[in-house]
């Protein structure tokens, strides 16, 4: 365990030594945030919606402040694959599965907060109607920094799982893209899932990507009471728990088979 932990603080170290790329980001999804949200607002004035404006404009910006946690990537474990550097791993006496569990969750974390906070505090201080709001009460906040949690071990999961294709076909575009069209969409970071129809809403919800950051959103706005929590709860961690399962069988698998070429 102390392996573990030490990669992870490692991790939380380095991502703090990249200043200029978080200031870059922040800007980046402040843009992007301010650009949506001026788009439902027109939309709001052309046809009124059932779920309130401050919900959307919540959502929008809880999704722009945590995006890091849906997309980074470790770029430098598809480099080892694809190198041959992996090898040097495969001699560590650790699990190698959790190793990069580790790792990746180090990154996404201490991304999203660098990003996050200086974020939300800006949201915070925009007019009603293009700002955060508050959410539903003292619970729902802490449950939604459950759910969130939650959120990013099921996001770590898929990552480690995209690893693993990585190890077979040594080229990640693909997948990758695949994965994250598919991440972005039925996440909500496109257009939020509470915008779906209700007959959408009741299958997509379900899926893994609506676990990521759907969910917790959804809990501190409100839109899921108190008394639903443990049912989203509980399927964030079922899928956390499948997708785990699923990466360690890859990663066995390929580490029986995998060849190293190089020198």
């Amino acid at each position: 365990m102390k392996a573990y932990l030490s990669v992870f603080r490692m991790r939380l170290r380095m991502e703090t030594q990249y200043r200029g790329a978080v200031l870059g980001g922040i800007a980046c999804q402040i843009f992007f945030g301010l650009i949506l949200i001026a788009v439902y607002r027109a939309l709001y004035a052309g046809k009124p919606q059932s779920l309130p404006l401050s919900h959307v404009t919540t959502y929008v910006w809880l999704q722009q402040a945590f995006f890091r946690m849906l997309l980074a990537s470790d770029a430098e474990l598809m480099d080892k694959v694809r190198t041959g550097g992996i090898a040097y791993d495969l001699c560590r006496p650790v699990f190698l599965y959790g190793f990069y569990y580790a790792r990746i969750m180090a990154q996404k974390l201490m991304g999203s907060l660098l990003r996050a906070l200086p974020m939300l505090v800006f949201a915070a201080l925009l007019p009603e109607g293009w700002g955060i709001s508050l959410p539903a009460s003292a619970s729902a906040l802490m449950l939604f920094l459950l759910a969130l949690l939650l959120g990013l071990c099921c996001v770590c999961a898929m990552e480690n799982i995209t690893m693993a294709f990585t190890m077979r076909t040594l080229d990640p575009r693909g997948f990758q893209a695949m994965l994250n069209l598919l991440m972005m969409i039925l996440s909500g970071n496109v257009l939020p899932l509470t915008l779906f129809p209700d007959s959408w809403q009741r299958v997509i919800t379900l899926f893994p990507y609506a676990q990521m950051l759907d969910a917790p959103i959804r809990l501190y706005t409100g839109e899921y009471a108190i008394r639903q929590a443990p049912e989203v709860l509980l399927l964030q961690c079922g899928w956390t728990v499948l997708l785990v399962m699923a990466g360690v069988m890859f990663w066995k698998r390929n580490q029986r088979r995998l060849i190293v070429q190089g020198g």
